[in-house]
């Protein structure tokens, strides 16, 4: 079975807990742009991440708060950071590499850093039709000058729309842009 499915590239994005939130800022979280997926949202709140050997600035939070602190990089950044995170599930922290997470009001370390795996969102109805799993591996498949096929996880969420998510390095390796569409093979 074949579906075709937007592209969500995930850039390099952080996500906080309520009590480091509290440790970062003095005000609420705010909300800069929706994001597809239903109730989450770019925010208007950036912090630094940085490693002894590496730092990135103006980090975007994603909301809304979670109940686990994660750093999602790419490779390409990790590398610029001196880091070997692992690639991992949202949520999945086991073995994540500790990084520091700052603003002008304070700063937390935390073993929170990940490169999370590709993966497509769907809801319980979508994954139903196609006869899948949640952590089940399918294809997506990429025509185009740089064309080629990658496994995605399927990660089934109660509101999920269906969007594949690949990080700035596959993008960038197939051409990708969000908002493109690609068939998911299944």
């Amino acid at each position: 079975m074949e579906k075709e499915v937007l592209i969500g590239v995930s850039a390099r994005h952080v996500h906080l807990t309520k009590d480091a939130y509290e440790q970062l800022f003095d005000h609420d979280l705010t909300v800069k742009s929706p994001l597809y997926q239903t109730g989450e949202f770019a925010a208007l709140e950036t912090v630094t991440i940085k490693t002894e050997k590496g730092v990135f600035q103006n980090v975007r939070i994603i909301g809304p708060l979670r109940n686990y602190n994660q750093v999602e990089i790419s490779r390409s950044d990790a590398r610029k950071l001196c880091l070997f995170p692992p690639i991992r599930k949202s949520g999945d922290l086991q073995g994540a590499s500790p990084i520091t997470i700052a603003t002008e009001k304070g700063e937390i370390t935390v073993d929170a850093c990940i490169i999370a795996n590709r993966h497509v969102h769907m809801n319980e109805q979508d994954a139903s039709s196609f006869g899948v799993k949640d952590g089940q591996m399918v294809t997506l498949a990429i025509d185009g000058e740089k064309s080629g096929q990658v496994d995605v996880a399927v990660k089934i969420t109660a509101n999920g729309k269906l969007e594949a998510h690949l990080d700035t390095d596959d993008a960038n390796a197939f051409l990708l842009e969000t908002g493109d569409k690609k068939k998911l093979i299944i």
